[in-house]
């Protein structure tokens, strides 16, 4: 692959645009531009696909026509909340605490930036059915408490509750 800057001097003031950016390989209109102060995009066949702005927001076109803001999954988990509590799988979860039948504290790793995050849960046994719920606890920075239940109202350890959080 052959890199090529924009300029005659290899690296110049030249910001490129999706047509034609900046930093390419012998494709000519797939790579690297700058459209603002403090921002990098990327483009590919001349539209543009993904770029971090000045407020480090990543964006991207998934397939939705436009470059817009990525919302990630902070943090998820997947454990099992019978018996012993075991963590499955997980992404920025540190533990679990069990504080009882079906009342459960998502311990994070790393810190939400507020407590003004959005969580997304399941739950279920094998059994019958099984809901969930939030406690009366206020989410904090570095967890979530959070509560499985049966038809009837009592609180129940599911085989299986899942967690995502998105900020």
């Amino acid at each position: 692959m052959t890199l090529i800057l924009s300029g005659t001097d290899g690296l110049s003031d030249v910001d490129g645009s999706a047509a034609t950016p900046a930093i390419r390989g012998t494709d000519a209109n797939t790579g690297i531009f700058f459209p603002a102060a403090d921002t990098i995009a990327f483009s590919e066949g001349g539209v543009e696909s993904m770029r971090l702005d000045s407020s480090a927001n990543l964006q991207f076109n998934s397939g939705y026509g436009s470059v817009a803001t990525a919302y990630g999954c902070r943090a998820w988990v997947n454990f099992n909340g019978t018996g012993t509590v075991a963590i499955r799988a997980s992404g920025n979860v540190t533990s679990i605490t069990d504080n009882g039948t079906g009342d459960y504290t998502v311990n994070f790793t790393t810190a939400m930036t507020d407590a003004n995050y959005s969580f997304v849960t399941s739950a279920f046994r094998t059994t019958d059915e099984t809901f969930v719920g939030r406690s009366s606890v206020a989410p904090t920075t570095s967890a979530v408490r959070l509560l499985s239940f049966n038809r009837g109202g009592a609180t129940v350890d599911p085989d299986y509750f899942l967690v995502s959080i998105f900020r």
